[in-house]
């Protein structure tokens, strides 16, 4: 997650708000899925020409409000509130108790709550009682009850559910057949389009909002599969599991997260597309869990000074930094500095593809890869395998301290400054006995190599994919890049235990 999102609080909300009586709270979070229905769709409106009355008449009895039963973490002290201690609810109340010269609300120990609710929301997409939420919704519920548009409450069995995805399917039986919401294409959203937005906010009752697609594509870094639609329709607390609405009348989305630096809707939400999340309730209702295929490497995206360096004629793919020690892609064969251009005929735009495509193979698949390695491109069969952890997409982290004072080399060209690894380097820096490479010692501010992220600590274990031992094969190295006429020169950096690649421009030097 970026800083300014951290800064200013994505209301994530990957998990239900509690709710301790007498205070109510709740969550705004998640996605549509799939499944067939009887649902008529509604002849499309345009407000302000229109009125979006008649969506909201047909879509609005098939949005529920789902209230869990969780069990409360107790009290500590007679002075402790329930919601101190780092909740991320502490601001919220604050705001309301706190700030307004309103003592906060306390617990005393003998009342300490055994037990504490949850509220979210939901909708119907079978008529025989399926219902679609978040996962964060009924996450660690030990009962769930569903209140239906016409005040009919009814207990709810979980079907199953997806943390990853932060999806779960629900069921109740009714003595009727239930009014349901029919599928939308969320691939057909652009930015303008409009969309209303069904959920309970703060448990005040089913609501509906209206607003635009804001963006496409947003990754807010809370899973492997983020791919939320930027709305400005007023979503808050309560909201989790609530559909996005388009002006057809379908579910396009559920509603998943706010951006907010109070704890409230500033008009910037995110919803789950409804064709990711059809995929997994299907998956949902046939198995009760998704089992998702696993490669075993860690990737980063192909930017341009990386395609120059290794000869590819465009930026696209899955960089492989690492591949892990036994896994399906060791033993097919796949190498640091491959780029993944394709997996199971799909092609890897980016990382986020990859790790999409993997997950939804099942596991014990074989699958053909097409890879980049080298200046040339290979094919590679791989049996996919099952891990929770799925692929792992690489990423900068900050670097250790220069090592101690030594003889090495300069390659003034990109501003890098390096060592050999000595024994008493190797001490120093806690390293492995088999380590090769050259040690970044300095990094001149003004030179491409900062500029690109290179800090001193870094091991340079490989140019342009070629593995190096020593700081003077490394210069040698990067200058034999610079005569040959390439843009940018590509180095494999280990930092902290991980290894990127970073493409250092010459143009820069």
């Amino acid at each position: 997650m970026s800083d300014i999102i951290r800064r200013h609080r994505v209301a994530a909300l990957l998990g239900a708000a509690l709710i301790v009586s007498p205070f109510v709270m709740s969550f705004a979070q998640s996605e549509g899925n799939t499944v067939p229905t009887t649902q008529t769709p509604v002849a499309g409106l345009t407000a302000p020409n229109g009125s979006f009355a008649p969506i909201v008449a047909a879509d609005k009895p098939a949005v529920v409000t789902i209230t869990t039963v969780t069990k409360a973490e107790p009290g500590t002290t007679s002075d402790a509130s329930p919601f101190d201690g780092g909740s991320p609810f502490d601001d919220y109340f604050r705001q309301f108790f706190g700030d307004q010269g309103m003592p906060m609300p306390k617990t005393p120990p003998q009342q300490q709550p055994q037990r504490a609710e949850a509220l979210g929301s939901g909708f119907l997409v079978g008529a025989d009682g399926i219902i679609v939420t978040n996962n964060h919704v009924i996450d660690g519920a030990t009962s769930i009850k569903v209140a239906l548009d016409d005040g009919t409450e009814l207990p709810a069995k979980l079907v199953g559910r997806d943390a990853k995805n932060d999806l779960a399917v629900l069921k109740v039986k009714a003595d009727n057949p239930l009014p349901t919401v029919k599928w939308g294409d969320s691939d057909k959203l652009m930015p303008g389009d409009q969309v209303l937005a069904f959920g309970n906010p703060f448990g005040i009752g089913t609501t509906v909002t209206a607003g635009i697609v804001s963006a496409r594509g947003r990754d807010l870094h809370s899973g492997p599969f983020d791919d939320f639609i930027q709305i400005d329709a007023p979503i808050n607390h309560g909201n989790s599991g609530g559909p996005l609405i388009d002006v057809a009348g379908n579910v396009v989305g559920i509603n998943a997260a706010i951006y907010s630096p109070n704890g409230g809707s500033v008009g910037v939400g995110f919803a789950i597309p409804s064709d990711q999340a059809q995929k997994v309730v299907a998956k949902l209702m046939k198995d009760g869990s998704i089992q998702y295929g696993y490669l075993g490497v860690e990737i980063q995206p192909v930017t341009a000074d990386v395609a120059s360096a290794i000869g590819l004629d465009h930026a696209a793919g899955a960089l492989v930094s690492r591949v892990n020690d036994g896994s399906p892609a060791a033993r097919a064969g796949v190498e640091a500095g491959d780029v993944i251009t394709s997996f199971a005929g799909q092609d890897v735009k980016d990382p986020k593809d990859l790790s999409r495509a993997v997950a939804d193979v099942a596991p014990g698949a074989r699958e053909t890869l097409n890879i980049w390695r080298k200046g040339k491109a290979v094919d590679i069969s791989v049996d996919v395998g099952r891990n929770t952890d799925d692929v792992k997409t690489a990423s900068l982290e900050d670097g250790s301290g220069a090592p101690g004072v030594g003889q090495g080399s300069r390659v003034a060209a990109i501003g890098l400054g390096l060592m050999d690894i000595t024994p008493d380097i190797r001490e120093q820096m806690n390293l492995a006995h088999n380590q090769r490479g050259a040690i970044v010692a300095s990094v001149n501010p003004d030179k491409a190599a900062a500029a690109s992220g290179i800090q001193a600590g870094d091991i340079i274990v490989a140019v342009n994919q070629v593995p190096v031992k020593s700081a003077r094969q490394v210069t040698q190295a990067i200058a034999q890049a610079g005569k040959s006429g390439k843009k940018s020169v590509l180095l494999l950096v280990e930092r902290d235990g991980g290894q990127i690649y970073v493409a250092v421009p010459f143009a820069n030097g």
